[in-house]
Parts: structure tokens; sequence; C-alpha cells
């Protein structure tokens, strides 16, 4: 399966981080793809950060064409201005969507000591299910950075998923998910390369799950 990632959707309400403008997209590429995923039974949605659009947006599209897709919210920027809050987690699962974590805030963790370490990836997850009601054992690394450390801590904090950004296929049954990022550019030339003749796309991913699957042996 494809397993796609979105940041914002539609006019941002708050300022954006570098580069992160890069990862938002328009109402009207979101229902693009929206409408191409419908018609789809092997691609997976995804949204990361926890923006307010997830609830304000993306919810009410999604649930108009009886799709699922996971949130990847940060734990430390629940509620604030331009985030999701607690009444948007539990919309979202109330209408069948996971969430996941993104972590604390948007930090490598590949460069954690042990304490930041145990709020990124024990101490957020745990609120986030607090939050949402329903356990959190998704996690999606901020920028998609990971090693063999960040992996073997990811396992024993009990992680069932870890989704990247590498790009490309992914059997449905995989511990690492790579994802590919739909960006601020998408057309439907983009959305048809992707998601429609994806021969290619999985011959490529059989190299890079090769690749990934030597770095998981830990």
């Amino acid at each position: 399966m494809v397993i796609l990632a979105i940041g914002g959707v539609g006019k941002p309400v708050r300022a954006l981080d570098p580069g992160e403008n890069e990862t938002w997209v328009t109402v009207d590429q979101f229902e693009r793809v929206l409408d191409t995923v419908a018609g789809l039974d092997d691609v997976g949605l995804t949204f990361d950060d926890g923006n307010v659009s997830d609830v304000e947006i993306a919810l009410p599209k999604l649930v108009e064409r009886d799709l699922t897709a996971e949130f990847f919210p940060l734990a430390g920027r629940i509620g604030q201005r331009g985030f999701v809050d607690a009444d948007g987690l539990r919309r979202l699962t109330e209408a069948g969507m996971s969430i996941g974590s993104h972590g604390w805030e948007h930090r490598d963790w590949r460069r954690l000591d042990g304490r930041h370490a145990r709020r990124e990836l024990e101490a957020a997850p745990k609120l986030l299910a607090d939050l949402s009601g329903k356990p959190v054992r998704a996690y999606a690394p901020p920028f998609g950075a990971y090693d063999r450390r960040v992996l073997s801590r990811l396992r024993r904090s009990g992680a069932t998923r870890v989704y990247t950004t590498e790009g490309g296929a992914v059997p449905r049954d995989s511990w690492l998910r790579p994802r590919t990022e739909v960006r601020h550019d998408v057309d439907q030339e983009w959305i048809d390369s992707v998601l429609g003749e994806r021969d290619g796309l999985y011959r490529r991913a059989g190299r890079m799950m090769a690749r990934v699957a030597r770095l998981a042996r830990f």
C-alpha cells in the first residue's frame, strides 16, 4: 500500500515554522487527493502536527467520502492557537479516526538525551491517550528522522507502527512504514503518478524497504 503524509489544509491561522509551508495544501488540492483515494483500497492517509485544520477541514471531508485516517499531533501544542484541542482529539476518535504521536515538540529524535526521550516517546503518547480516550501506540518521528537508537527506543516504548517519510509502498503489516509527503505544489499529474500506475513505485519501494529492513535489525 501507499501511505500519504499531509501537514495542514487551507489557510494557516498561525505563524508557520520555517519550511512548514511546504507541506500545507489548499482545500482544492486536498479534495483532489481525497477524491482519488476514495476509489482505492490500498492507500492510507496520515496528518502530522495536529493543526486545527485536521478537525475543521479534513475531518468533515474525510467523513463525506467514508474515509479514515491517522492523525499525529504534537502533544505539547494541544490547545495552542492553530492546533487541535482536547475536544478536537475526541471528535477525531469519535468519527473513527486514529491518534498517534508526533512527540511533545517538533524535535529530532536522533538527538534526544534520556530525559527528553522520555518526554517525547513516553509522556507525549500518554497525554494524547488520556485526552483522546484511546491508546496511542503509533508514532511518526518529526522530519521523518530516525536511526537504530530511535527505533530501539520506540520498540521499548511499545510502538506498534512507526511512520517515516522516505516515500514508496509498504506491506500492510509492516512495523516501519514509509510515507509519501503531499506537498504544497501537488497537482493532478502528481496524484496520478503516485496513486495511478504504481508498478514503478512498488519496484522502487522494494529496494527502499530492503535498506530499511537492514537498518531495523537491532
